[in-house]
């Protein structure tokens, strides 16, 4: 059987891994890792996003709760990072993903967490939740990791909210994408979100990761190795946004892509302060959007 070897080994043989490195870290200089493009020096200053310079990061460890494409028997080897580039009022993770809770690391302590996932647990991969505003630190630890022997697929775990310049810096870096496409109708985006021009950046971020890695690709144990997979959190009275978020993967992406239709919404943060988000899913809701998805032929992850 024919193993496929991540791609960034390939740039690393060329020296261009090192250079995408000193690229990346410039960019935070003037930062415009997201589309809020701040243009402010993370060095001395947070943006949007609230983040430093230097990575944060909230936990690590193998991981049995992603989807079963990613987990395999020793846990997927999720990297949690701190604070993020929206503001989603139903966060499940608001200490983390808005308050920052976690621990600032160097390029070579992050290098020595990958290092640790794949020697010390056996993942299979190693999964970065919220990287977008750590990009050039995740790229730092990277080399660091590579230069000492490591070798697993990455899997960029992200809100969907990308800027399309960061996202061609990872083209050959990034094994799989995995980003959530959160709403299609700006007025969601807006309220609860904070950020009304998430649908267009999602869908540009989409084909542009599409275009990278195309659908999923799985090794001879079913282990994703390469390719996309689309989260979508089903937001009560939501339903008529969902559709067109399924119509959209379904006209403008590779078939063999993988979609995770979610149905696990929980009130959260401040979702109560907005009376539609104060309820669970209704499995008539869900089985409706189930139903349309299925209708479309779309390659759905199973529960």
């Amino acid at each position: 059987m024919r193993v496929l070897l991540p791609a960034y080994l390939e740039l690393y043989r060329r020296g261009e891994l090192a250079a995408r490195v000193e690229w990346a870290l410039e960019v935070y200089e003037e930062c415009s890792l997201c589309p809020h493009r701040c243009g402010i020096d993370r060095s001395t200053k947070a943006g949007v996003c609230r983040a430093p310079e230097q990575a944060v990061v909230s936990s690590f460890g193998p991981h049995y709760g992603e989807e079963r494409v990613l987990v395999g028997s020793r846990g997927s080897g999720t990297i949690f990072f701190a604070h993020c580039t929206l503001a989603c009022v139903y966060c499940q993770n608001s200490e983390i993903s808005l308050g920052g809770r976690g621990r600032a690391v160097s390029g070579s302590e992050l290098g020595e967490i990958m290092l640790e996932l794949q020697k010390g647990h056996g993942c299979p991969n190693v999964n970065l939740v919220s990287p977008t505003h750590f990009v050039p630190s995740i790229l730092a630890g990277l080399l660091y990791a590579v230069e000492r022997g490591f070798r697993l697929p990455l899997v960029y775990n992200c809100g969907g909210y990308e800027n399309p310049a960061t996202l061609e810096l990872l083209d050959g870096i990034i094994d799989i994408y995995m980003p959530d496409f959160k709403y299609a109708e700006p007025e969601r985006a807006e309220k609860y979100s904070g950020a009304e021009d998430y649908p267009q950046k999602a869908k540009e971020a989409l084909l542009e990761m599409d275009r990278q890695v195309g659908g999923l690709k799985t090794d001879g144990r079913g282990i994703a190795v390469r390719g996309l997979l689309i989260r979508h959190l089903m937001l009560p009275g939501g339903l008529a946004d969902t559709k067109k978020v399924l119509r959209f993967i379904n006209d403008n992406l590779s078939a063999d892509c993988l979609v995770n239709l979610m149905d696990q919404y929980y009130p959260h943060f401040r979702a109560f302060q907005f009376p539609e988000l104060g309820r669970r899913l209704t499995r008539d809701e869900y089985n409706e959007a189930l139903e349309f998805a299925s209708s479309l032929g779309l390659r759905l992850v199973q529960s």
